[in-house]
C-alpha cells in the first residue's frame, strides 16, 4: 500500500463507511480507541469490545465530546473479557443478537508485558488473551461474517493487530501442545517481553492460517495482520526494568501518538486499495503506514501455523468451549 505515507489522513483518505458494522476489541484506550475514532468518523457503527463497562462508557463519552463528524458514526459498548475464551463466545452471541451484519472484525486487545500467570484452565494468560480468545471470537462470528460476505459488493475483513516484536522470538518456537504455549522463557533477558513476542508471532501465524482456510470456505473475506508502530503503552512496566535502556534506545525515537498508531489498523480495515487488490492483501502483513512487508521467516511457516491452529482447537474441544 505504497500510496500511503506519513501524510496519511484518515478523514480524507478513508472512504465513507456508512452502513458498515465494525468490532474493535480493546477499543477503549490507546491504539484501539484511535481506531474506533477513525472508523466512526467515517460513518461506521463501531462496537467497542471491552471488559470494563465504566471505562468503555468513559471512552465513548470522550469520543462524543471530541466529535464524530464528519461521518457521525455510532459507537456501542460490547462486553468482552478475553481472559476466558468462554467470554468471547458469549460476546459473539450478544453481538449477533443485535446485528445481522459484520463488515470488519479487528482483534486489537492484548496483554503486553505482565508477570507469568496461568488461568484456571492451565494456560498462561497472555496466550489466552492474545491468541486463544480471539480464535474463539472469530470462530463464533464466522456465520455473520460469511453472511455479510455473501452480499453483492461486500468487503469483509478480519484484522489482527500483531507487532514487529514477533521478529525478536529466538530459537525454534513450537506450538505442539499446551506445554509449548506455556513456555515461561525463563532464560530470556526479559521473560515477560519474550512471552509477549511469542504471542505476537502466534497472531501472525493464526491470521495466515485463517486466510488459507477461508480461501476455501469464504474466499471473499480478507485477513490481514499488522504492526501498528511504536506506541508507548508498555516501556515503564516493571517487568521491563532490566532492559529499559534497550527499549528506550530501540523504540523511543520512533514512538508515535496513539492516533497515528491507529492509522495502519484503519487502513487495513477500510482502505479501498485492499478491495481493489484483494489477492495481494489476503493473508498480508502491514507495517506503518499501511505498507506491505513480509514478516519473519518463522511467521511465514505454514507448518507452524497449522500446529498452532490444531493445538488451540484441541484445547477448546478438551474444555468444551
Amino acid at each position: 500500500m505504497g500510496l500511503f505515507s506519513k501524510s496519511f489522513n484518515p478523514v480524507t483518505d478513508l472512504p465513507d463507511l456508512s452502513g458498515k458494522v465494525v468490532i474493535v476489541t480493546g477499543g477503549n484506550a490507546g491504539i484501539g480507541y484511535a481506531t474506533v475514532k477513525h472508523l466512526a468518523r467515517k460513518g461506521a457503527t463501531v462496537y467497542m469490545a471491552a471488559r470494563n463497562k465504566s471505562k468503555a462508557e468513559e471512552a465513548i463519552a470522550k469520543l462524543q465530546q471530541e466529535g464524530l463528524a464528519p461521518g457521525n458514526g455510532q459507537v456501542i459498548w460490547l462486553e468482552l473479557d478475553l481472559s476466558d475464551a468462554r467470554n468471547a463466545k458469549t460476546a459473539a452471541q450478544e453481538f449477533m443478537s443485535k446485528e445481522k451484519r459484520l463488515d470488519v472484525l479487528i482483534h486489537n486487545a492484548a496483554v503486553l508485558v505482565e508477570a507469568y500467570k496461568l488461568t484456571p484452565d492451565g494456560v498462561q494468560d497472555i496466550m489466552v488473551v492474545n491468541a486463544i480468545s480471539p480464535f474463539v471470537l472469530t470462530r463464533e462470528l464466522l456465520p455473520v461474517l460469511k453472511q455479510t460476505a455473501a452480499e453483492p459488493a461486500s468487503d469483509v475483513r478480519i484484522i489482527v493487530v500483531a507487532s514487529a516484536g514477533h521478529e525478536l522470538v529466538s530459537g525454534k518456537p513450537r506450538f505442539r501442545n499446551i506445554d509449548d504455549i506455556n513456555n515461561e522463557y525463563k532464560s530470556a533477558l526479559s521473560p515477560s517481553f519474550a512471552r509477549y513476542c511469542y504471542s505476537k508471532l502466534a497472531n501472525i501465524l493464526y491470521a495466515s492460517e485463517l486466510q488459507r482456510r477461508l480461501n476455501t470456505e469464504a474466499p471473499s473475506i480478507t485477513v490481514i495482520s499488522l504492526h501498528p508502530g511504536a506506541v508507548n503503552t508498555f516501556s515503564r512496566k516493571p517487568q521491563l526494568k532490566k532492559i529499559l535502556w534497550l527499549v528506550n534506545i530501540l523504540a523511543y525515537p520512533f514512538f508515535v501518538h496513539p492516533d497515528v498508531g491507529g492509522y495502519t489498523s484503519a487502513i487495513a480495515a477500510a482502505s479501498p486499495e485492499v478491495a481493489q487488490n484483494r489477492d495481494k492483501y489476503k493473508g498480508a502483513y502491514l507495517v506503518p503506514v499501511g505498507k506491505l512487508q513480509k514478516p519473519s521467516q518463522m511467521a511465514c511457516d505454514e507448518g507452524l501455523a497449522k500446529e498452532l491452529w490444531e493445538t488451540i482447537e484441541s484445547f477448546l474441544v478438551d474444555k468444551a468451549i
